[in-house]
Order: structure tokens, then sequence, then C-alpha cells
């Protein structure tokens, strides 16, 4: 019989998770799964005790899925991950291409197979390499890129994804660039930015940036939002580039990896937990996790 733990956040998505919990585990004892629910903890290494399990089960958000991620790789680890989406946004789920019912994305974990999936590693460095950090999905860094750093867990329980938007208009208040020295695999250049986006799946915030994304092509998409004397004029830039507009204010770029130097101090985000600070360096690991996927 397989063995499986189930780490589930009990406050993400209104803690709807929990009224699921037994149906879920009931659906794995059918297959002949062994699932042991358990809340997860934010304060120790979910992993601690479970080196040698099957495979997990991840019931949260974006920010809980790169919790475990990060844990499980600190520990040297390379057990099997799914996830069921129960978060504010859940990008991650949606490249995988998880069902937003909980009940339904664990039937696709139980008829899904493995596959090897693209994990991004941003490395903070000054004088030698330090503070690494581990991302699935989406690696960012300017205006309303934190937002989910200041946004209370309280009201995002309540409003949603709409939450971020309440809270992202304060950041208007002291909106400024990043003067920024960017090295990909094939170029340098400077750009004044005011929004960067290094992606690894397709979506942020659910809002579809990078159509030619695939979570096992072995490199980044990356936005870069220059910034404009008036905030609109930014706005507009960016509102056009997901129309499919060109427009020379947004640099887009395939790389596996980059070099970020700018002389300010500014906050980055990794699927909305703190990332790491400037200058840095961000690396594509082809293939690095495995996870359960949709066999569809």
């Amino acid at each position: 019989m397989k063995r499986a733990v189930f780490l589930y956040n009990a406050k993400a998505g209104r803690g709807r998770i929990k009224g699921k919990i037994g149906t879920i585990t009931r659906m794995f004892s059918e297959v002949g799964c062994e699932l042991q629910p358990r809340p997860i903890s934010f304060n120790r290494n979910p992993f601690d005790g479970i080196e040698t399990i099957d495979f997990v089960i991840v019931a949260g958000g974006d920010g809980t899925l790169n919790y475990v991620v990060n844990e499980m790789m600190s520990k040297g680890l390379s057990i099997p991950l799914s996830v069921i989406p129960t978060g504010t946004a859940n990008d991650f789920a949606g490249a995988l291409g998880m069902s937003p019912d909980a009940i339904k994305a664990a039937r696709q974990i139980i008829d899904g197979v493995v596959e090897n999936i693209d994990c991004g590693v941003v490395e903070h460095f000054d004088g030698e390499v330090s503070n690494k950090k581990y991302f699935i999905n989406i690696f960012s860094f300017g205006i309303f890129t934190t937002t989910s750093h200041h946004t209370p867990q309280q009201l995002k329980q309540k409003m949603g994804r709409f939450a971020y938007f309440m809270e992202g208009l304060k950041e208007l208040r002291t909106m400024h660039g990043i003067p920024l020295t960017i090295t990909t695999d094939d170029d340098t250049f400077y750009f004044p930015t005011l929004m960067g986006l290094v992606l690894n799946g397709e979506t942020a915030g659910r809002v579809p940036l990078m159509r030619k994304a695939n979570l096992k092509d072995g490199v980044f998409d990356c936005l870069f939002l220059r910034k404009r004397e008036v905030f609109a004029l930014s706005a507009f830039d960016m509102l056009l580039y997901v129309f499919g507009v060109k427009t020379n204010a947004v640099k887009y770029v395939r790389t596996s990896s980059l070099m970020l130097m700018t002389p300010v101090s500014d906050m980055t985000d990794i699927d909305g937990q703190k990332g790491v600070k400037f200058p840095m360096k961000a690396t594509c690991l082809s293939g690095a996790l495995r996870f359960v996927c949709p066999r569809s």
C-alpha cells in the first residue's frame, strides 16, 4: 500500500478544505493509498519524519506550495508533489491543469501521472552567494508585486483576489522606478524598471501574461515594464502588451538565467512570499521537481 501525507492550509480559501478532508481521505483509501491528513505548520519543516513517504498532497495557494517546495529542497529530497488549489490565485495549479474543485482535483491526482517540472531559484549575492530561495510560478519586483505581503489574511478571506487590488492602490503613493542592469543568456542591457516579472508559468494573479510559457521548457518568460513619468502611461503600456500590441516600454525575454543589478534596495516577491535582496541571480532548474499532473 502506498503512503501519502495530505498537508493542508486550514486558513486558505476561507477554510473550505476542512470539510472535504474526510471525503478525500476515503477516495485514496479506495485505491489502496493510506493518506494521512496533517495541517501545515509554517514554524517547522513539514517533511520532518516523512522523508521516505511515497508522495505528498498540498492543499493551499501558491504561497503554501512555495513553502512546501522550499522546505523539501532544503532537505535535499525529491518526493513527488501534488496540489489541490484552495488559495486566492492558484496560478501554479492552474498551469498544471488542476481543477479548482477540491474533490475533482483529488480525482485528477488519483488518475494522474508524475512529470518533471521546472523550478526557479533566486540567490542574493554580495561577495558570496547566500539566502537561496526557490519558486514555482513567479519571482517579481516593483510596483504591485509585493502587495500580497501587506494584504491582511482576513481581507483575503473576505474579498478574495479583489483584496490585492484594494491594497495595491496604496502603492501608487510611493511609486518609483528601479535602475536595473539585466544580464540574460544572450545579452546585457540597462532598463529603468517600474515592474519586473519572471515567470515559470503562464499567469500572475490569474492574468494571462506569458502565452509561450511552459512549465517544462527549461527557461523563464520575463517582462520588464519601463518607468514612465506618469503612471497612467505605464499602465497603458502594460495594457497594450496584454492585448498583444508590441511596445518598446515592455521588454520581453526568454532565458534560463538572469543577473539583476541595481544600486537601490527594493523588496521582491517569490510566489506571494518575501523574496531575496538585490543584487541577485535567478536560474531555471529544468525538471527539478516531480509533480502529479492530470493525464489530459
